[in-house]
């Protein structure tokens, strides 16, 4: 008996260990395609400007150039980096040629550290600072692919190619939906260019940074090409209809749009039985907008009728407004054998009451961001849809009940006293 029960635990070892030898292959074979790797454009300001000797006792182009060496040093592998100038060619006062000084200095890809940082030496100060246009260039150099992109603006001054204003250059990159992230870091920035660079920022979903020493931009770029290496979940581009009907169909996960000022956007999704569908809205203001404001998500049914809504309002300045609600499904009862019940299609509206000074555009509308998730629903839907009370329901009429009897006690026997008191 003990053989036996080796020699089969003999046998079972073996297969296990041809299992092991066989299976990997066949998992490597079934493996989905490896992860895009991501991209990150360093565009670096080379203006006139950059000569200035404040930054630890050095020029700011060599605090820039000491900055792009530790940084390159240290960028991960699994992230293809480019570099792009602006102001670092022409030398004249044309205006005109001046503007349209930007030039890729590295081209996007896979880093090789030594000709990178190759290419950052030889730069040195020399003209305008182009920043519409550069961030144009950047856009198209990062264009392709689903990986995530972000471009690193590093600057000392404001743009100086006005019209083509730089903040709108970055919305009209926004509304493109390619997910595009524009980071920017101003070196001993005045006021004037501390507004533009949190302006562009914020209009790509991006940071401002205000830099003053080596070790800051250093650390502060470094941050940034990491975090496209480990970036967060990014929102899926979507387009609102004008009515539920054919509009874009969404599964949990998170998604971004664009709204026009006062407008109403239309989104469906699918809850099955059980299932308690939890959604929420963000609008962000990327620019000024007249003080009384509001936002709106509300759940209809593919008839018109309100389900449930969640609206939030404010005044003054603002930055995001947001909302959300909660819509609980209860399960159906089917008989044995008979088919899945079908699911209820939920029409989400999207409003906002966002209205703009005459000076400032409209155009593109503001960004939206809008979450949704399906889980499992409460046990009780009449729990769920009593705002909190749940089987407190029965504590608030024992509450009413005992408070009517002490009522209707105390006032009897007041009478009784009074009765007594006036018979003494």
């Amino acid at each position: 008996m003990i053989i036996r029960k080796r020699l089969a635990a003999g046998v079972c070892g073996l297969l296990a260990a041809l299992a092991v030898g066989l299976l990997p292959a066949q998992a490597v074979a079934d493996e989905p395609d490896a992860k895009p790797t991501p991209k990150v454009e360093l565009v670096l300001d080379v203006s006139g400007s950059m000569r200035a000797r404040d930054i630890d006792g050095q020029s700011r182009m060599s605090a820039a150039k000491q900055a792009f060496n530790e940084v390159l040093d240290a960028v991960p592998h699994d992230v293809q980096l480019g570099i792009r100038t602006l102001g670092a060619n022409y030398r004249g006062d044309d205006r005109k040629l001046g503007c349209k000084d930007t030039k890729l200095l590295y081209p996007v890809g896979p880093l090789d550290r030594t000709d990178a940082k190759t290419a950052v030496a030889t730069l040195a100060p020399t003209g305008w600072t182009p920043i519409g246009p550069a961030l144009l260039g950047a856009a198209d150099d990062l264009k392709g692919g689903n990986q995530a992109r972000r471009i690193v603006l590093i600057t000392d001054g404001e743009d100086t190619c006005a019209p083509l204003d730089p903040c709108v250059v970055a919305r009209d990159i926004a509304a493109r939906g390619i997910h595009l992230t524009v980071d920017t870091l101003g070196l001993l920035p005045d006021a004037k260019t501390r507004n533009q660079l949190s302006c562009i920022a914020e209009a790509t979903g991006g940071t401002y940074t205000s830099v003053k020493h080596t070790g800051e931009l250093r650390d502060r770029v470094h941050q940034l090409v990491d975090r496209a290496a480990h970036p967060v979940v990014t929102p899926v581009a979507t387009k609102g209809a004008q009515q539920c009907d054919g509009a874009p169909k969404l599964t949990p996960g998170l998604y971004s749009d664009r709204e026009k000022f006062a407008e109403h956007r239309w989104y469906r999704v699918d809850v099955r039985p059980g299932q308690e569908l939890r959604a929420s809205v963000s609008v962000a203001a990327d620019r000024a907008v007249n003080n009384d404001y509001g936002v709106l998500l509300q759940a209809a049914t593919v008839h018109g009728r309100e389900i449930v809504r969640g609206s939030e309002a404010g005044s003054g300045r603002t930055d995001v407004i947001s909302s959300g609600l909660r819509y609980p499904k209860p399960p159906a009862d089917a008989p044995d054998g008979a088919d899945e019940p079908a699911a209820e299609t939920v029409c989400l509206q999207v409003s906002n009451s966002f209205s703009a000074p005459a000076s400032v555009k409209t155009e593109p509308g503001l960004p939206v961001e809008l979450a949704v998730d399906l889980v499992d629903a409460p046990h009780d839907a009449a729990d769920a849809a009593s705002f909190g009370l749940g089987r407190g329901w029965w504590l608030l009429g024992a509450l009413v009940l005992t408070g009517l009897v002490a009522g209707l006690l105390w006032g009897w026997i007041s009478r009784w006293r009074i009765s007594v008191w006036r018979t003494n």
